[in-house]
């Protein structure tokens, strides 16, 4: 089924507010120029900038193909599978050979993102044929108009759509192994990983399909006390502090902090975590980040209470690097370290 959603480079969407003013509205927030929020409550989106040098990923090694799982909110799944019409493909991977599935959910501080996003859609691109895997990029509702837990929710509903694409849609059934299933995201989106981890941990999303793993790429937690990372983070960061408690103010629920269940797992808050049975964790940090700190906590805490979980930290890097620069250099090792990952050989993670 061909996606509905409005497509990116579509002019910004203006919504109204019933709150009326008299004065011209004027801007009150902003996020990097993909979002703003007016005076009168108007939110505009735009589309984000091109990324040319993602086309060169787009050179038919992987197929894709939008679809809808949520109609009534109008939410979308990207689904790549790698090409195999290609001599060299077919040697290395017959057809009869089925892949790993990586769910993925893009980071955006709960505020923007999408599938559609150019860099996005480069880096699966290069996940898919390169893992190689079948990637299933999901969108959720964004804040401030829909305010946590509304992603989350989201979330679980692409998880429990999932199983009736794999199982039975002909574009996927043949190609991705239902056993070997890996749900990701990068920032906001490891926050979404993370809590379906603590949702659905290995216990299946259908009787016919497992949770082999959880990839969490920077993942998004914060707490009110801040961090030496957090303090140390200048304010020419992608994510500053400022940006940071922008995106607190417009995706929390009404008078909750950032110490709230679902962005600080270890708060004062938040329910253990000792009997979740999240099985397999990467968790890939950056030295150069805001929520680094956070980052290496949770690794080292879930490791405390017997998790397996597995932490790489990328030396010199800001956050959500590998999203912000798919064709990078380090980027290219995010991808062998998850193929790693998948494949059972991280032990050295």
């Amino acid at each position: 089924m061909l996606s509905s959603i409005v497509p990116s480079h579509e002019p910004p969407v203006r919504q109204p507010s019933s709150l009326a003013t008299t004065a011209a509205p004027y801007v009150v927030e902003d996020c990097l120029g993909l979002l703003q929020v007016l005076s009168d409550g108007t939110v505009l989106r735009f589309p984000p900038p091109p990324f040319p040098a993602g086309d060169a990923c787009d050179d038919g090694r992987v197929e894709w193909r939008d679809a809808v799982y949520d109609a009534d909110n109008n939410l979308g799944v990207r689904m790549y599978r790698p090409n195999n019409k290609g001599a060299e493909a077919a040697a290395e991977h017959k057809t009869t050979t089925k892949l790993p599935v990586l769910v993925y959910f893009p980071g955006g501080g709960f505020c923007f993102g999408s599938y559609s996003y150019p860099k996005n859609h480069a880096l699966c691109l290069r996940m898919a044929a390169e893992l190689p895997a079948v990637v299933c990029s999901f969108d959720h509702r964004l804040a401030p108009e829909h305010r946590l837990p509304a992603a989350f929710e989201d979330a679980e509903a692409a998880l429990l759509w999932l199983p009736g694409q794999v199982l039975r849609d002909p574009w996927l059934a043949g190609r991705a192994d239902p056993r070997r299933v890996f749900v990701s995201g990068t920032s906001s989106g490891a926050c979404v990983a993370h809590q379906m981890a603590v949702r659905f941990g290995t216990a299946g999303l259908h009787p016919k399909m497992k949770v082999a793993g959880y990839i969490l790429l920077m993942p998004y937690f914060l707490s009110e006390e801040p961090t030496p990372s957090e303090l140390s983070t200048p304010a020419t960061a992608l994510l500053s502090r400022e940006r940071s408690d922008r995106y607190v103010r417009l995706a929390m629920p009404a008078g909750w902090s950032k110490d709230h269940p679902l962005v600080n797992p270890f708060g004062p808050y938040s329910p253990s975590l000792a009997a979740a049975d999240v099985g397999r964790v990467l968790v890939v940090a950056a030295e150069r980040d805001l929520v680094r700190d956070k980052n290496l906590e949770y690794a080292e805490r879930m490791k405390a209470m017997g998790k397996d979980v597995r932490l790489a930290v990328f030396q010199g890097q800001e956050h959500a690097f590998c999203a912000i620069k798919p064709l990078s250099a380090a980027a290219d090792e995010v991808i062998r370290l998850i193929k790693r990952f998948i494949h059972d050989e991280c032990n050295g993670c």
